[in-house]
């Protein structure tokens, strides 16, 4: 039913309250998993000169530090014999979300909501909002606690 699973994390403790269900999920169906790191672009406003070399490492500096965390994750599944692996992309997360799971073909986004509500919710957007209102496929939506 579920063969691929995208799970979009954030590096968060909140957005790590969906892995036990993906991985009973990943179990039950034999799925693959894929963990997604999105990055959002870096923009340095400064007088200073090479302003793109300085975006160009911070930005360097974020995905290593991106990947090395997905790492982590994905041994937590692979000692669970949970065919795992990890993606760094760049972009606004919700688009940059639903590519990811069209060029992967996935089964299910599987993902926690920060549980936003009312003002905060529309100062900060909802990247949960924004999969749910524009995906074609099942979502499965965990709300972390505060």
């Amino acid at each position: 039913m579920y063969a691929t699973i995208l799970v979009p994390l954030d590096g968060s403790p909140r957005a790590e309250t969906i892995l036990p269900h993906v991985e009973n999920l990943a179990k039950c169906f034999n799925s693959r998993v894929i963990l997604l790191n999105v990055l959002e672009p870096v923009h340095i406003l400064t007088s200073a000169a090479p302003v793109d070399f300085i975006e160009a490492s911070v930005e360097a500096d974020q995905a290593e530090d991106a990947r090395i965390y997905l790492k982590g994750v994905e041994n937590r599944f692979k000692h669970q014999g949970v065919p795992v692996e990890s993606v760094v992309e760049e972009g606004p997360p919700v688009r940059t979300i639903i590519n990811v799971a069209d060029r992967e073909q996935v089964d299910l986004i599987a993902m926690a909501s920060h549980g936003l509500s009312g003002l905060a919710r529309v100062f900060y957007g909802s990247v949960a909002a924004g999969i749910l209102h524009r995906i074609d496929r099942p979502l499965l939506l965990v709300r972390a606690e505060s």
